[in-house]
């Protein structure tokens, strides 16, 4: 294996990890702090229960996403030394937030984790809701030095050199807002369908079904409240792409050929040599409006760009496609969740549990297919337009080694982590309650 393929796929198994283990750390403090107001209004102890064993989540999450980023962290230095040679100076910004916003998240833990009965009741809440948002702000930040390399901004490229460095700029690029939220809806169903799939089960099981229920209830409403409003976040970041990154955009699709009105291609079957797509579903001129909000724009095809940058195509169209599809499926669910408000007999049933078990892992399969349109669509650059992934790349040999520790050590991390999670439910699941 080439150094450069080694340094790129352990680059991508961490990351993969990782998005993970933020995001589900990201978003859990919120779950946590609802139960725990509803706690403080109701008295109902199966609220107090609930927000304890949540708690104990939101440690262990904060634990391996910490783990994980900080590994993260190391690997952008020693992986890719020519690019943080350069954007280190100008992308500083956000990563030094990040950290600041990191710094009060793990203040707030401890007070939250060691408050109860020492603290103000209020004080004590208020705290978990810190937890929630200086988590969700490390994401937006790290988001933005992303967007950077998406869209470079805040200095001047000049005979090969940065120049007239502007860091807020640079914080501030054209695909911070986008990518940010369209990363903090994707966190928000992904970790509320997943989380609420897990008690889904319990129910489908007949565990402890009035804790469960509430639970499943408190959860599943983020994550379908996300999903919904997750169509918007798209429809920006497709005029987003269409205008900064046409070639990604290309790529997503699968279109060779510039064309006006053209046409958006769902499912098929990419044939990088022949230039086609077997097997789709064509809608006419329906890209065109997608992408620019009229039916007979213009749309640039890959043969418009030098062959040297066109991303790997097939890979961004299948990506793109998986993410759009389970993102669908989603939606779907999320509305079955809020008609099932007015129809309850429909929580009666296994089959209604049974769906969101099944969804329970689609949230963070597209949230991965998602970053792989993004990472993978912006190849073959790691600044985009500006300095290439293979010359990033460090020198040092026998990267395939460093790769293989990776894993290992990751697949370690990941058994731990869901063996305690495991263990958490079986505990929950024992503890007497009184409502």
């Amino acid at each position: 294996m080439e150094n450069l393929d080694a340094a790129r796929l352990q680059m991508a198994f961490t990351l993969a990890f990782h998005i993970i283990f933020a995001c589900i750390g990201m978003v859990m403090p919120f779950f946590m702090v609802v139960s725990h107001y509803k706690w403080l209004k109701t008295r109902n102890q199966i609220y107090l229960t609930l927000t304890k064993s949540w708690q104990k989540g939101v440690a262990i999450f904060f634990v391996t996403g910490a783990v994980s980023g900080t590994a993260l962290s190391f690997e952008l230095g020693l992986l890719w030394p020519e690019f943080m040679k350069h954007a280190g100076p100008i992308i500083g910004m956000p990563f030094s937030l990040e950290g600041a916003a990191f710094f009060v998240e793990a203040i707030a833990l401890g007070f939250y984790l060691y408050g109860w009965n020492k603290l103000n009741e209020r004080f004590h809440w208020i705290t978990g809701i810190i937890i929630g948002i200086s988590g969700v702000a490390s994401g937006i930040l790290v988001v933005s030095a992303n967007g950077w390399m998406n869209a470079p901004s805040g200095f001047d490229y000049i005979n090969g050199e940065f120049l007239n460095i502007d860091p807020v700029k640079a914080f501030l690029n054209p695909a911070w807002f986008s990518q940010a939220l369209h990363m903090v809806l994707a966190a928000f169903t992904a970790t509320g369908f997943a989380v609420g799939g897990i008690h889904a089960y319990q129910i489908y099981k007949n565990r402890n079904v009035e804790l469960h229920k509430k639970a499943f209830r408190i959860a599943v409403t983020f994550g379908a409240i996300a999903a919904l409003l997750q169509p918007i976040s798209g429809d920006i970041s497709a005029k987003d792409i269409a205008q900064r990154q046409p070639v990604k955009l290309a790529a997503m699709e699968a279109h060779y050929n510039t064309e006006k009105g053209a046409p958006l291609y769902i499912g098929g079957i990419v044939n990088e040599e022949t230039q086609e797509v077997k097997y789709k579903i064509a809608i006419p001129k329906a890209l065109s409006f997608l992408s620019f909000g009229d039916f007979d724009a213009e749309v640039k095809g890959l043969n418009d760009f030098p062959k040297d940058t066109h991303p790997p195509v097939a890979i961004t169209h299948y990506a793109f496609q998986t993410m759009v599809g389970l993102g669908t499926l989603l939606v779907i669910a999320s509305l079955i969740f809020f008609i099932s408000y007015k129809r309850k007999k429909w929580t009666a049933k296994n089959k209604y549990w049974l769906l969101f078990i099944i969804m329970a892992p689609l949230g963070f399969f597209a949230l991965e297919a998602g970053w792989v349109v993004t990472e993978v669509g912006r190849q073959p650059w790691i600044i985009y337009n500006i300095m290439k992934t293979k010359d990033a790349v460090t020198p040092m040999p026998g990267m395939v080694y460093s790769f293989y520790m990776y894993v290992i050590l990751y697949t370690i991390l990941a058994v731990v982590v869901t063996w305690l999670m495991q263990r958490q439910i079986k505990v929950l699941n024992k503890t007497p309650i009184e409502s």
